[in-house]
């Protein structure tokens, strides 16, 4: 078996011309997704290997994007001196030891949100690619969107002024089929809203969370509510890559350990905004994803579920043609922010968005969690 290289040697290697190898660990939905991406779209990279556990995922990705390895053992990829960088796509309660292990093995490390599922797994993951000086970056695309990007000049030159009232939205496409019983419990928070939670910091810059009150329910599937939720892994939902569980839920939502589809979270932040999050698992005219910051000077608004500019009108009236994937709809943002993690690599940049932004989402996932489950507001500095 060949040995894992240094991120010094694969600094030298790369330089400015030579490619970064990429290897996907997790072949599912979105890392099939991710693959190809890098494979057809990202300029100065190629996808050296696929791993995953399923008998034969990793080989038909590997086939449909000409990686020369393919293999049920992720260590062969983590020790492979082919390997400059790793795409961590695999269930989330996989994502902290995953970047642990890349980042003991000398690669570079882009992983899928969320980082971890708990603040001491997002600590070890940080501290990890410290300590082997490799470029750990967290898949949030909304920050590489841009119509979000452009919100967010806006805020930087002062055209928003101080921001006051934040705003963030995810609404997956509907209408929803997935088994209940298979989706973790708070996936809600630590999978589909941490999107948002990571948009409000991104469009609030400097300033840090505070507080937090949660609401959530299953309006979709409200006979779900009693049957409970799972602790499995995996892909479950068009937004899901698994979760961790924490136990039990607020008496105020009516729901002791079952499904949540539904939610809305209110945040207040050190610099006085308020901001508000929520989200919903079956939107059944596409996928909804919109933000907007509002400031002493002006606002910005974002997000728009539309494929194309052009509007037909006829005799049934006005029709928009509306995205029905977050793959369709963000597809500009993702190819960004795989981009935007080569050239880290390659050492034009450092990375966008660092594990510490990964953190802070992740306080305020737990903190709603926390307040779910009690029924009142939760201070940031409660959940460490």
């Amino acid at each position: 078996m060949t040995t894992s290289t240094s991120p010094t040697a694969t600094a030298s290697r790369i330089g400015a011309v030579a490619p970064v190898r990429v290897a996907t660990i997790g072949a599912g939905r979105i890392g099939t997704s991710h693959t190809e991406l890098i494979a057809r779209h990202v300029p100065g990279a190629v996808v050296a290997a696929v791993a995953d556990p399923v008998d034969g995922a990793a080989d038909r990705l590997a086939a449909a994007v000409g990686a020369d390895l393919a293999t049920t053992d992720i260590e062969a990829v983590l020790a492979s001196s082919d390997v400059d960088a790793v795409l961590i796509t695999a269930p989330a309660r996989s994502h902290s030891e995953l970047v642990c292990r890349a980042a003991a093995a000398g690669k570079h490390v882009f992983c899928e949100k969320p980082m971890a599922v708990t603040l001491d797994e997002a600590d070890r993951a940080i501290a990890a690619a410290a300590d082997a000086g490799v470029i750990l970056q967290v898949g949030f695309n909304r920050r590489f969107a841009p119509g979000f990007a452009a919100a967010r000049r806006a805020v930087d030159d002062g055209r928003v002024g101080t921001p006051q009232l934040l705003r963030s939205l995810t609404r997956d496409p509907g209408p929803w089929q997935a088994d209940p019983a298979r989706v973790p419990q708070w996936t809600i928070f630590l999978e589909t809203l941490i999107h948002d939670f990571d948009t409000l910091c991104f469009l609030n810059p400097g300033a840090r969370p505070v507080s937090v009150h949660a609401f959530a329910d299953a309006l979709i599937r409200p006979d779900a509510k009693e049957s409970g939720a799972s602790e499995a892994t995996g892909n479950v939902s068009g937004a899901s890559e698994a979760t961790g569980n924490v136990s039990g839920a607020s008496e105020a939502t009516g729901n002791v350990s079952g499904h949540l589809d539904t939610a809305i979270v209110t945040i207040t932040f050190d610099n006085g905004a308020m901001a508000t999050a929520e989200a919903n698992f079956s939107a059944l005219y596409g996928y909804d994803v919109r933000g907007e910051v509002f400031g002493s000077a002006g606002m910005a608004t974002t997000g728009s579920g539309r494929t194309t500019d052009m509007t037909f009108y006829g005799a049934a009236g006005v029709e928009i043609e509306t995205a029905r994937r977050d793959t369709i709809l963000l597809h500009e943002a993702y190819v960004g922010e795989l981009t935007a993690f080569v050239e880290a690599v390659r050492g034009a940049s450092s990375a966008v968005v660092g594990g510490a932004d990964a953190r802070t989402a992740l306080q305020i996932a737990l903190a709603a969690i926390r307040s779910v489950e009690t029924g009142t507001t939760v201070r940031i500095d409660e959940v460490g």
